[in-house]
């Protein structure tokens, strides 16, 4: 009976997920009350990355007018998203970002460090779970995403590794 309620409460946050995306919504929580001393309280959020180029996207409207090949020029933009970097490292799950086994220990990774495939890079916490991030390839941290105690959605970029 756990492992199935536990399939639906996957299937619930997924389905939260799915809702945050097609409202283009940041933001949503919810709280489901199972029984006096048993909940699940789940957070989904995402970064507002899109904002910025919605509101970019209008201002070459006017321009593309009087010269179409400008209206080219902001698309190159888009490969320095962190998500489609070939080293990008994306999160397995939604949950909580930690960069250190527990508070006051030493941060897992640090940019510039060099790590082995299956090196813990993070921890994500979902529903009250710790869940190692392993590295997957070995190489150089170049830049770090996300911050200490920062919600992260599935398939959010967390790491760039080269």
């Amino acid at each position: 009976m756990t492992k199935n309620k536990h399939n639906e409460d996957v299937a619930f946050i997924e389905a939260l997920a799915q809702l945050l995306r097609e409202n283009d919504l940041t933001e949503l929580q919810v709280k489901r009350e199972y029984g006096e001393d048993d909940s699940l309280n789940v957070r989904v959020s995402r970064v507002a990355q899109a904002a910025p180029t919605i509101a970019a996207a209008p201002a070459p409207a006017p321009a593309a007018i009087a010269a179409p090949a400008q209206s080219a020029a902001p698309a190159p933009t888009t490969p320095e998203d962190p998500a489609d970097h070939p080293g990008a490292v994306t999160s397995p799950m939604v949950g909580t970002v930690y960069m250190q086994a527990e508070p006051g220990a030493p941060a897992f990774i640090s940019v510039g460090q060099q790590i082995n495939e299956g090196d813990t890079l993070l921890i994500v916490e979902a529903m009250k779970t710790m869940n190692h991030i392993p590295a997957p390839r070995s190489g150089t941290v170049k830049r770090i995403l996300v911050e200490d105690g920062a919600p992260v959605e599935y398939g959010a970029p967390l790491v760039i590794l080269e």
